[in-house]
């Protein structure tokens, strides 16, 4: 968290409040983010570079600079960042100033988060895997990808170096809305219950977009407003309660240490 919605949707919001701006200045108040780059090296690379638009590359954010290079921003479990805030936030880690005013801020409660400025972008692109969004993720890319792995389905939808920005909780809807358990091989599947996650796995995607994510916890969008995905799980987080399909209670597992939610009768061993 967050996942792909809640990025893809700070990317989206941040966009047209980003693009054009050039920074002026910046500060940092926790270097931790900044890995191995020293605060003034920071400062100097980013000071006088002009954006010229914002994408997204699995769960990055990557802020593409006059220069050539990106300012690439990882949220991991409890980063945000939020647009000309009105109030101090606590826990920020970084504010950017621009041009023409404007003030973007970092905040980031357990410091997992990460800022970094890189050369070439495609060096995030190449070590992560397909995009399940992209035109490219069919069917048939699935069910390649799930070919011959035998760890559980929900582990292997996980691995970024596969799937590019499915996280636990969509994981979990989108296993939920196909009907597949998330602990079976995921070599198993028939080629109908692949098509059945792919379908499963966009519209759960698309279905949180439009809700501009989930808010969970601690995630925000820019605005500083709180996303409504969660409002509408069937499963994620709602551990007790009763299937929306068939009333059986939602029940909970780990499995490869990540918490999983699903319902033992409509995804049956």
């Amino acid at each position: 968290m967050p996942e792909l919605p809640e990025v893809e949707t700070i990317k989206n919001q941040l966009a047209p409040h980003l693009t054009g701006r050039t920074f002026k200045s910046i500060k940092i108040y926790d270097t931790r983010p900044l890995g191995n780059l020293s605060e003034k090296e920071f400062g100097r690379r980013l000071t006088g570079q002009k954006i010229t638009g914002l994408s997204r590359c699995g769960k990055y954010i990557l802020i593409h600079l006059s220069g050539g290079s990106a300012l690439v921003v990882h949220l991991r479990m409890t980063g945000s960042l939020l647009w000309n805030p009105r109030s101090a936030e606590p826990f920020t880690r970084a504010e950017f100033f621009f041009e023409n005013k404007g003030r973007l801020v970092f905040t980031d409660i357990r410091r997992f988060g990460t800022l970094s400025i890189v050369e070439d972008t495609c060096k995030i692109k190449d070590r992560l895997g397909i995009d399940p969004l992209d035109t490219c993720f069919t069917p048939q890319a699935l069910q390649k990808l799930l070919s011959g792995r035998k760890s559980p389905v929900k582990a292997v939808l996980l691995e970024q170096e596969l799937i590019a920005g499915i996280g636990n909780m969509y994981a979990d809807e989108a296993l939920f809305a196909a009907r597949i358990h998330p602990a079976i091989p995921a070599q198993s599947l028939s080629t109908g219950e692949v098509k059945r996650l792919h379908k499963a796995i966009q519209d759960v995607l698309k279905k949180a977009i439009r809700n501009k994510g989930a808010s969970v916890r601690n995630y925000r969008c820019p605005d500083g407003q709180a996303g409504r995905a969660h409002e509408e799980f069937c499963v994620a987080h709602r551990g007790g309660e009763p299937c929306p399909r068939c009333g059986t209670a939602i029940a909970r597992a780990v499995i490869r240490q990540r918490g999983t939610y699903y319902c033992p009768s409509c995804q049956p061993v």
